[in-house]
Formats: C-alpha cells, structure tokens, sequence
C-alpha cells in the first residue's frame, strides 16, 4: 500500500488514482483536517473555495479546496448527500446552458455551481504554479461533475492552463454528446471516470440528451477495477451486485455511490 502521495510521476496508474480518490473524500472535511492532512502528504500550501447559495438553487454551497506542492498542484472539489443529489438529477425540467466555449450544452445547475468558484480556482492556480507544476482536477459525486466541467473549461477557454489529469468518482452525467467529444478529443488519456458497479448516480441526468465521457473506470461487483468490460458482462455483473444485500437489493445504487466504497475498492487493487 502506498504511504505518500507521489507527485513525481505521469500518466495513468491505479496509485495516483487512489490517492486522489483520498483526495476528494477529503474534499468532504473541515479546514483544519484539510489543512493538516494536505500538509502530511507533501502539500504546504492550501486554499479553500467555498460559495453559498440561497434559495431556490436546489444545492445550498459549492466547495473546493486546492493543494500545492512543489511538483503537483491537486483542485478537490466537494461533492453532496447522495440522495439530495439523486433527487436533484432526477428533475429534467431544468433547461441546459452554453458549454464552456460555446462548445455543446450542460447542465444548468452544474454550470452555476462551478461559476461560483471558478475565477478563485483560476486564480488560486496562477498564484501557486510557481514551478511548472502539472495539475489535477478530482472529486466524487457532483464534486466529480465540478472537476470535469473546469477541466473542459480550462482546455476550451485558457488552453495554455489545462489540466494534466482528471479523475473522478461516482460522477454524474455533465453535458451533451457535442462537449463530451470535444473533451475526449482534448483530454484522451488524462480523464478518468471511475463508477463503482451499480452506482445510480452516474447514470443521471438521462441519457439522451446528457452523455458521457468515454474513459471510463468500471470497479465490478467483485472490486476489481476494469479498464475495458463488454455489454454482456457488464449486465451480469451489475445483476450479481444487486445480490450483495438480499434483503435490501434495490439500496445498492445508492450503496455503491458511497466514497468509502470507491476508496475500498481501490486500495483492494493495490493490495
């Protein structure tokens, strides 16, 4: 089991994947647990994002934090309760908006809450890259749709600042079939979309008309992650999942979506 987080390295590894998996459950902790467990890691330098909203916005605060060290800047963005945001999805009456760079449309709700810190996190990156620093956006739930939407962000408006990697986790659907092309074309090989077996989460909003992004991560019901998994298996696999809790088959969507589960998952394929 890795005991540092390794700032050095590139490119894709399960490693980097679990450490920012850390990262975004940390997202979910007071300052001060961030502040000290960011420091442990190798990251002395911290700030918070953090914007409230009043109603009628169905999400009461967006937050963030970011961590710098001297090779590798991490962006963790918060996610939500998993039935507030399950219930927020499964509402199709809110209009899409304008991608970033008026590349294909998103979700309104997404594109409000990353507007509310978007300029501190831009801001926060140009101050603490003082290095050369690669850079990584990560979160769970609808932190997982935050950090893919600023990574298509920085790419699409500001080229020069995007990102080295995106990982997310039990990540919603963010955008149309438009944007989630650009980003493929743009990000191949840097986004990484784990979703833990039956999570319900990602498969909100509907498809059509929200997508996908292709790199997909699938964590099967045995805990093994899975870079590639036909249709065929996939459907047995998610019907072995739902056998997990005889008694309570139809929780497994909202069991799967936890953070500790995806964090579980990944430290059983390191170990």
């Amino acid at each position: 089991m890795p005991v540092s987080f390794d700032q050095r390295s590139a490119g894709y590894s399960l490693e980097r994947a679990y450490w920012l998996a850390r990262a975004s459950d940390l997202a979910y902790k007071d300052k001060a647990t961030i502040e000290r467990e960011a420091t442990g890691w190798g990251f002395p330098q911290v700030r918070h994002h953090e914007t409230r909203f009043t109603p009628p916005f169905p999400l009461q605060d967006t937050q963030a934090y970011t961590m710098a060290g001297a090779d590798m800047i991490v962006t963790a963005f918060r996610g939500t309760e998993p039935q507030q945001i399950k219930d927020w999805l499964s509402d199709a009456t809110t209009p899409p908006r304008r991608g970033p760079g008026g590349t294909g449309h998103i979700h309104q709700g997404f594109g409000e809450a990353l507007e509310s810190i978007y300029p501190d996190v831009k801001d926060t990156l140009a101050e603490l890259r003082t290095n050369g620093q690669r850079v990584y956006f990560t979160g769970h739930s609808l932190g997982g749709a935050l950090a893919m939407l600023a990574g298509a962000r920085m790419f699409l408006e500001e080229p020069r600042l995007a990102a080295d990697g995106v990982y997310t986790y039990g990540q919603p659907r963010t955008c149309d079939q438009i944007l989630a092309t650009a980003y493929d074309n743009g990000f191949e090989d840097r986004m990484f979309r784990f979703v833990n077996n039956n999570d319900i989460v990602p498969l909100l909003p509907p498809a059509p008309p929200y997508a996908h992004v292709r790199a997909l991560r699938y964590i099967d019901s045995r805990g093994r992650v899975r870079e590639t998994m036909p249709l065929a298996g996939s459907l047995a696999d998610h019907a072995t999942g739902l056998t997990a809790d005889p008694f309570a088959p139809a929780s497994d969507g909202m069991r799967d979506h936890f953070m500790r589960n995806y964090l579980a998952a990944l430290e059983k394929n390191l170990s």
